[in-house]
């Protein structure tokens, strides 16, 4: 998922423009992007197209971002959303382990409920001072959890550090990044505010990208194609990566546990990396099946 478009639950007209984008993925949103008075008409938006089947149809990635725990709304957010065909519900601001397990009980209620038979899975939201120092043990509370998103805004605001100063952001990505690999999920970098420059959103992707986040967030359409650029293996990646699966081949027939392809050590390590990058090129087109 390079790209995932946010759209607010407010916005039903945009539903379906948003399902034939280029994005990998669509976050129907629940929480920021929808006022106090208007969160009821955003849930009933968002599960009638879920239960219209539209979001099957678009081959897409399905996220839908629900209120946090310690609101009112969350409950009844679940409920309304749990549906056949959702893959992600992405939950803002969780505090503790016993809080995603709390979440995924709601959610397995709801399944049950709506006839759901592939379980769907949790991306956190990494976005409070505690919930970055304790993002490892927040991704093990339990199997479901597919990933950590950054929140940056939500993270810096507060406490008074500038949303673009390097430093921080490198920081904030590096330690999700690195709570991630501990948990065996994924790392997804959150939005870029600044819808007119594409220049910053660029670099702030590419940064995830050189620090292994799967994909960023976008909050405007012209951001997609970016983000789909970035976060796409260069051709250059993917010939490499194919001489490393086919070397390894070769390796292992013949016990040997580490060479040399294109002058570079190769070892298990690399090797797992060949065989990711082989697959997604796959997935994407860039190589036959």
């Amino acid at each position: 998922m390079r790209s995932k478009l946010f759209v607010p639950g407010t916005r039903p007209e945009l539903f379906a423009k948003a399902l034939g984008s280029a994005a990998d993925g669509v976050c129907l949103d629940l929480e920021d992007a929808v006022s106090e008075p208007r969160k009821g008409e955003a849930r009933d938006a968002v599960r009638q197209l879920l239960q219209s089947g539209g979001t099957v149809a678009s081959g897409k990635t399905v996220i839908v971002r629900v209120n946090a725990m310690d609101t009112l709304h969350f409950a009844d957010d679940i409920a309304a959303v749990a549906q056949p065909g959702v893959h992600l519900i992405n939950i803002p601001k969780p505090e503790s382990p016993a809080h995603v397990r709390s979440a995924v009980e709601a959610i397995e209620r709801a399944e049950r409920a709506n006839g759901v038979g592939t379980p769907i899975g949790l991306l956190l939201n990494i976005e409070a001072p505690a919930a970055l120092r304790t993002a490892a043990e927040l991704a093990l509370a339990h199997p479901r959890v597919a990933g950590l998103q950054l929140g940056l805004g939500d993270l810096f605001e507060p406490l008074g550090i500038a949303r673009r100063e390097p430093a921080a952001i490198q920081q904030a990505m590096f330690a999700v990044r690195m709570a991630a690999g501990e948990a065996g999920v994924y790392a997804y970098d959150g939005a870029f505010a600044d819808i007119r420059d594409a220049e910053g959103f660029r670099a702030e992707a590419m940064l995830a990208r050189n620090l292994g986040f799967l994909g960023k967030t976008c909050i405007h359409p012209s951001q997609i194609a970016i983000a789909n650029e970035v976060f796409r293996p260069t051709d250059e990646e993917i010939a490499h990566a194919c001489k490393v699966v086919e070397a390894a081949r070769t390796a292992d027939a013949g016990g040997v546990g580490a060479y040399v392809v294109d002058g570079k050590m190769i070892d298990i390590p690399f090797v797992i990396r060949a065989r990711a990058i082989v697959a997604s090129a796959r997935s994407l087109g860039l190589l036959p099946g």
